[in-house]
């Protein structure tokens, strides 16, 4: 029964969660630095980490909990359009390469922790770097409650009801973050890391192996997409490139302008150290794809969910042996307590940095900066707590379609200024208010999905809303600039730059 507890995956899956949650507490002593001392050893970990460090950590919070259970389920849902995140993972790494040694440099340079301070530094402005702080911490709460609702879909598996577990998962998060900053996550992702590749090494192994290999599989997954009808099916609709395509670079573009992924970059020891990472991360990709055909594998396994969430915790539990089943969970819990923590930790060096030492206390000590963070992070987990408590699930995903929309867009701010000084600060937050106000709107009258519609020149034309907003951002900040270039020919504000 699906309310009966299965003790001995509950106890593999205790097990490992406990053994995670000592490595958290135990982080503090890592790789040695006065974690309570500096913003620099609380946030980034003393900005320490080499390749195999970053390696993992990057991948822990880049490839979430909720990837394990999300792409599967859109995969179940929609076929062939579900695979949309494995061009954009590979579109990312190049841009990766390229771009973020050069924002280590600048932060390295200048002692920047967060990416509004890197705007702050390049263009003197209090409102744009303000409008780069509240876009990341925003866009970063649903993407927090994402996580714990992963970590919620493995523990229901195991038969547990309740809010009780999640709360309990949340103090321990809490308090081990609270304690050893960014050098909690980076520890444990070595376990997550390490167990999620277990995992699905043996799923792509074992479970086609159970259900009569990989034509059964994609036959089975053809014939139920058959039976659906729709734009579902094993291959691209004609109707589904733009939108697929759209979504795909959309998504690249914003996947590194989230403070989780920029911390995981400011914590590195070098900008060589990102370049071998931008080579080395590809490998997630291939897991990626992996993980993906797990929806897929769910219809040969004849799984029947009445959520698309449920269908990899259900086909474990359906095809492996209850102490594999609480090893995968752990792994999926696992793999939520890494991103969790590297988000609650960027929201708070965000607040810390660009809202509470730029409006509230300038003077402040780097001992006190480390204190305000520690606490904001408390109350940016609590935060999202509260989101998959209080609200409807529904909630949380709607407002992490927009986080994605609104986090993409702080790229223009954030990046041209690594190559060009021709865009003005007036521009740029005219053009970031642009796209924030399109992009919000429409996504809210076409009922929070993802996808736009156009009609040029007879022709109907369907993409992703939030690059439509992007290209809307870069435009209006092209003829803001221009416009404010008239009225003012010298540029107001700092322009110190690495």
């Amino acid at each position: 029964m699906a309310n009966q507890i299965d003790w001995v995956a509950l106890a593999v899956f205790l097990f490992f969660f406990l053994l995670v949650t000592v490595m958290g507490f135990l982080a503090a002593r890592w790789k040695a630095g006065p974690v309570s001392a500096h913003l620099d050893e609380w946030g980034l970990g003393g900005r320490q980490f080499g390749i195999w460090i970053t390696w993992f950590l990057i991948g822990g919070d880049f490839y979430t909990a909720y990837t394990v259970i999300a792409v599967p389920a859109l995969v179940y849902a929609v076929g062939a359009y579900g695979f949309f995140a494995l061009p954009y993972t590979i579109i990312v790494y190049p841009f990766v390469f390229a771009v973020m040694p050069l924002l280590w440099k600048v932060a390295q340079a200048n002692g920047y922790v967060t990416a509004a301070d890197v705007v702050h530094g390049t263009y003197g402005s209090r409102g744009l770097e303000l409008a780069v702080a509240l876009t990341g911490m925003v866009a970063t709460m649903p993407y927090i409650a994402l996580q714990l609702i992963g970590m919620g879909v493995t523990i229901k598996a195991m038969g547990l009801t309740g809010d009780l577990p999640i709360i309990a998962a949340f103090i321990i998060l809490a308090l081990y973050t609270y304690s050893s900053g960014l050098r909690a996550p980076a520890l444990i992702a070595f376990v997550k890391d390490i167990m999620i590749y277990i995992v699905v090494l043996v799923a792509v192994i074992v479970v086609p192996a159970q259900l009569g290999g990989y034509g059964a599989v994609f036959s089975a997954a053809s014939d139920a997409f058959a039976a659906k009808g729709g734009d579902t099916g094993l291959i691209l609709k004609p109707s589904q490139i733009l939108p697929y395509a759209t979504l795909a670079l959309g998504s690249a573009l914003a996947a590194f302008m989230y403070p989780h992924t920029l911390t995981g970059v400011f914590a590195s020891k070098s900008a060589d150290t990102i370049r071998k990472n931008a080579i080395l991360l590809p490998a997630y990709t291939l897991l990626l794809g992996l993980i993906a055909l797990l929806g897929y594998m769910a219809y040969a396994a004849h799984i029947k969910v009445t959520s698309p969430n449920d269908v990899v915790p259900e086909l474990f539990k359906a095809l492996f042996s209850s102490w594999f089943a609480g090893f995968a969970f752990a792994a999926i819990a696992i793999g939520a307590l890494v991103p969790a923590a590297v988000m609650s930790i960027g929201a708070a060096n965000l607040f810390t940095r660009n809202v509470w030492k730029s409006y509230v206390d300038p003077g402040i000590s780097h001992a006190g900066e480390a204190a305000v963070a520690k606490i904001a992070s408390l109350v940016v987990k609590l935060g999202a707590l509260a989101f998959i408590l209080f609200l409807p699930v529904q909630y949380a995903l709607d407002l992490q379609l927009l986080g994605g929309l609104w986090i993409l867009q702080t790229f223009p701010a954030l990046v041209f200024g690594l190559f060009t000084r021709w865009f003005r600060s007036e521009g740029l937050l005219v053009g970031w208010a642009a796209g924030i106000l399109w992009g919000s709107w429409t996504a809210w009258s076409n009922g929070l999905k993802p996808l736009a519609s156009i009609d040029l020149g007879g022709a109907h034309y369907v993409f992703y809303v939030g690059l439509g907003a992007l290209v809307l951002n870069v435009v209006v900040a092209a003829v803001a600039t221009v416009i404010a270039g008239l009225i003012s020919p010298k540029p107001t504000g700092a322009t110190a730059r690495s």
